[in-house]
């Protein structure tokens, strides 16, 4: 059995055809159902439904053979775990679910000008570990405070002067009188495996491996 963890939403939609490059076609769909196992068309397939920051965890643990997950989600992965993301083979950046990480700031707040005075800066991010590293890299002073979502409120209420967070169209950005300052780093999602998975079923992972290489046009890449 190969049992593959997603997340709802984009990164589930955009992997379909990917699966279906594979032959696998997943017969329930998680919008609806309330299943969180989910049959495919393969017996010897399964999807695991489960939270975009949960999908490295049970990769890496053995509780899915492979996964999809943005870049963005192994990188706060690797700082949970000190740095590392032991057990995890990442072969394929797929190139769905593109989007950004980005600074934004409310229109009237300057920005460029508390950076370049030195001002320690309130930041509200759920990307501890990248907006760290960013700033670190620039010699400007944060304090970072942890939020999981309606990230945008944090400068319209005075709890942070900017914020780091993904940003695809802008569209939320303008709506809430906030602009995009600095971007990142461009996200897409990776597939990943887990490292004795790829020992003890390797020929159906390579499988799935080589037909997600086929579907991008890309060479598959040699496996560990």
């Amino acid at each position: 059995m190969i049992t593959i963890a997603l997340s709802k939403g984009r990164i589930f939609e955009e992997t379909l055809p990917l699966l279906q490059a594979a032959g696998i076609t997943v017969l329930d769909d998680p919008e609806t159902s309330r299943k969180l196992i989910l049959d495919t068309n393969q017996p010897g397939v399964r999807v695991l439904v489960v939270r975009a920051t949960d999908v490295p965890t049970y990769v890496q643990f053995g509780g899915a053979d492979m996964g999809i997950t943005g870049k963005d989600t192994l990188l706060e992965h690797a700082s949970d775990w000190g740095g590392g993301s032991a057990g995890l083979f990442q072969p394929l950046d797929l190139q769905i679910a593109k989007c950004r990480i980005s600074v934004a700031v409310r229109a009237d707040f300057d920005y460029a000008h508390a950076v370049r005075q030195g001002a320690r800066l309130r930041v509200a991010t759920k990307y501890v570990a990248i907006a760290r590293d960013f700033f670190a890299s620039k010699g400007v002073h944060v304090d970072l405070i942890k939020l999981y979502g309606s990230m945008e409120l944090a400068p319209l209420v005075g709890l942070a002067d900017a914020i780091v967070d993904l940003v695809s169209t802008g569209n939320t950005l303008r709506a809430n009188n906030l602009i995009e300052v600095e971007r990142i780093m461009d996200i897409s999602s990776r597939l990943i495996v887990n490292q004795a998975a790829l020992k003890l079923k390797r020929e159906p992972i390579r499988h799935i491996i080589s037909a997600f290489s086929d579907a991008l046009a890309q060479p598959a890449p040699p496996l560990p």
